[in-house]
């Protein structure tokens, strides 16, 4: 069953009329019906919805209502609807959708690995609707039935009497009528582009240098700020002397800011000269005494609470794990993570009476709009949003703090305004990945197969950062600011009880291993440190903790690791990812002074096997040397499998990067990296060969951006194990 591909989102007036429910970490609504919105310039441009227009001077324009941020949304969405519009998916030229009603579902934002999961029936349906209009107007034109009729390529034929003509001959007539409802899909069988490799679209831009990031931003009279922040986290702003700043040439002025005094220039060189002048004094925060060592042991305390916040229970485990005849324990530890994108945040925001502008790489850009109108005191739609490439984002980029800072400075200038982060800043004092605590416990009979498990978690609530933001943008602008704002805290106070935690369990309170006596106890503890959501959410720690310690129980059964998760598999899917990624590996067969570890999850519905190969080289700056990594993905069927390929090779190489060097560390309330000199990144040679096998499906698509990281570090940590005796239960990996 099909929907009619212009009623596609939900409209901010609709929101009251919805019910909001907790699903999946985020928030589903009941659904109310939205207005058109449209982008075609002229009566005359085909457009079945906003999403797509065809003018009669020959443009086929798609508009991209996800960002593009190195995953191929822009090429895997575009060919959605080339394919069944029947239109080379190079002859496209794709525009970054500005915010609209009809591109918010519920919101217009890129995450959770759900891009093409949320288009798969929308856009290909919006093709299609053209096609289907098209197809009637040059039917009305020639006199001829439609079913006589056929396309290729963008033109129409009607082959009994030979005649043809282009799309765009036609796109004028078919403007004039009305999108029709369930408009048939192609049968796969039919497919041109779906499956096959497509050229990613955004390659030409990329390599010539003309795609436009959040930092190329110049807007014309652009002046640029950078913040001299309190280096104590937590802490507040009491005092400061701009008096040695206010001598470098080129600086226009100062504006004061809770955390800091930022500093407007005519250029990054001058503002970053006299943000370094700057003597800021502040108040000490609750973090000021804080270390790493104390956090965790605080964290290490909460177990000892009588009650946890989430309990989920199947069977009788702790009956199982005590009447055992082999109880297996242990303690896992997973540090703080900075995103380290490649790309520093920034946004350029100018401020007018009537309105504003704001350029930025995030992936919410209707948030980022909402944030701007409530601060410049303007309606959501005298906001522009102008939707940049992104140089990685990586769940920072949902995050508001950084556009909200630039409006707050650039309010005070009638001139756009960058405000930018040295990597630095983005490091030190950002939003970074939770340190969470582990602890298991399970039971296993006589020939070693576990008859209970038990796992408890130390973990911090993520929503808090996100829900007031979010839940204020999803609410209608006829309700006041002030009430919005009273609205939306209360309803992330109740998201935040609700479901703070959820993500923070994803992937570990509930298992894809047939174990009939299981508990998962999830213990919700913030110590002040600024968290929210890194690439593959909970899952990112969750994976580590669990597929070691199923290669622990392995261990202990004296079984072989991989068939000892096969006995544990009941799903075939599951089985043919492990046995193919085995067969890929070719697993038992490593070289002399190697071993392989294996790792098995599921993570954004899409299922992932991994193996390494790993060496222990002796030098004290690479210790584990990866040599080479297998990874079998099953994600439904592969719109663009190129691309796929790419993301799980993207995926390991960021998860090798944590697993081996990944650690934020504290000391008197400040996080002690930096840049890449001490927060390390995975260098080209010390990259290992990776070899992907995407499994061939007939099903849905799955998520494909962020389910490559979680096995990388339990996968090399059951190596390291398998070549050294070594269990190693802490990340980062060291031997």
């Amino acid at each position: 069953m099909t929907r009619p591909a212009r009623q596609a989102g939900v409209t901010r007036r609709g929101f009251l009329l919805g019910v909001v429910a907790v699903a999946g970490g985020g928030l589903a609504l009941t659904w109310a019906t939205r207005e058109r919105d449209s982008l075609a310039e002229s009566a005359d441009v085909l457009e079945p919805n906003a999403f797509l227009q065809i003018t009669p001077d020959g443009r086929y324009i798609f508009q991209l209502d996800k960002v593009e941020m190195g995953q191929g949304t822009m090429t895997g969405l575009l060919t959605l609807v080339a394919e069944e519009l029947d239109v080379d998916p190079a002859r496209f030229d794709v525009q970054f959708a500005p915010v609209r009603s009809i591109f918010q579902r519920p919101m217009q934002m890129t995450g959770q690995s759900r891009s093409m999961v949320d288009s798969w029936d929308v856009l290909r349906e919006t093709g299609a609707t053209a096609r289907a209009m098209l197809l009637k107007a040059a039917a009305s034109a020639w006199s001829v039935p439609v079913d006589e009729l056929r396309t290729e390529d963008g033109v129409i034929r009607h082959l009994p009497s030979s005649r043809q003509g282009a799309y765009t001959e036609f796109a004028a007539a078919a403007a004039a009528l009305s999108p029709p409802w369930n408009v048939p899909l192609k049968v796969p069988a039919d497919y041109r582009w779906i499956g096959t490799a497509v050229p990613r679209v955004d390659l030409h831009d990329k390599v010539t240098g003309s795609a436009v990031y959040g930092l190329d931003a110049r807007p014309e009279g652009v002046l640029t700020a950078l913040v001299a922040r309190i280096p104590e986290m937590a802490a507040t702003l009491s005092g400061f002397s701009t008096a040695a700043a206010q001598t470098v040439p080129g600086v226009r002025g100062f504006v004061e800011l809770p955390y800091g005094v930022a500093v407007v220039a005519d250029h990054f060189w001058a503002a970053s000269r006299a943000a370094k002048l700057i003597e800021l004094d502040w108040e000490p925060g609750p973090l000021a005494d804080a270390d790493s060592a104390v956090l965790l042991e605080r964290h290490k305390q909460q177990f000892d609470r009588s009650e946890p916040d989430y309990v989920r229970s199947d069977g009788d485990p702790a009956a199982a794990v005590s009447g055992a005849a082999q109880v297996v324990e242990a303690e896992y530890v997973v540090p703080y993570l900075a995103h380290a994108t490649m790309e520093p945040l920034s946004a350029t925001v100018h401020v007018r009476d009537d309105s504003a502008d704001v350029w930025v790489a995030s992936q919410t850009p209707d948030m980022a709009q909402n944030i701007v109108a409530e601060i410049a005191g303007l309606p959501r739609d005298q906001v522009a949003v102008h939707t940049t490439y992104i140089g990685g984002g990586f769940g920072r980029r949902v995050l508001w703090d950084y556009v909200m800072e630039a409006v707050l400075v650039a309010r005070e200038f009638s001139v756009p305004v960058k405000t930018m982060w040295t990597r630095e800043d983005d490091i030190r004092h950002g939003y970074s990945r939770q340190q969470t605590v582990h602890r298991l416990r399970a039971g296993l009979n006589d020939s070693g197969a576990v008859q209970g498990w038990e796992h408890a978690q130390v973990a911090t609530p993520t929503a808090r950062a996100l829900m007031g933001p979010t839940m204020r943008t999803l609410l209608p602008e006829s309700l006041e600011v002030p009430t919005r704002q009273r609205i939306g805290e209360w309803l992330s106070e109740a998201s935040v009880k609700l479901v703070a935690a959820f993500q923070a369990r994803e992937g570990a309170h509930h298992l894809d291993y047939a174990i009939p006596d299981m508990s998962f106890l999830q213990y919700s503890h913030d110590p002040g440190v600024p968290v929210s959501i890194w690439r593959s959410v909970g899952s990112s720690y969750n994976a580590f903790v669990v597929e070691s310690f199923i290669d622990e129980l392995a261990a202990a059964a004296g079984t072989d690791p991989a068939a000892y998760r096969r006995n544990l598999l009941t799903d075939p899917r599951h089985i043919a990812v492990l046995d193919k990624v085995l067969e890929l590996a070719g697993w038992g067969d490593a070289p002399e002074g190697r071993a392989q570890g294996v790792a098995f999850f599921k993570s954004f519905e899409s299922i992932v096997a991994q193996v390494a190969e790993v060496s222990v080289t002796g030098r004290s700056d690479t210790p584990v040397q990866v040599h080479r990594f297998s990874c079998v993905i099953d994600c439904g069927r592969a719109i663009t499998p190129d691309i796929v390929r790419q993301q799980m090779e993207s995926g390991i190489i960021f998860g090798l990067t944590a697993a081996l060097y990944g650690e934020l560390t504290i000391a008197d309330g400040r996080i002690q990296q930096s840049n890449f000199h001490d927060y390390r990144m995975l260098r080209m040679a010390d990259a290992p060969a990776i070899d992907v096998h995407v499994m061939p499906s007939e099903l849905e698509p799955t998520g494909v951006g962020e389910p490559g990281v979680p096995p990388v570090a339990p996968a090399v940590a059951n190596a390291l194990f398998a070549l050294t005796g070594k269990r190693i239960r802490t990340l980062p990996l060291t031997i």
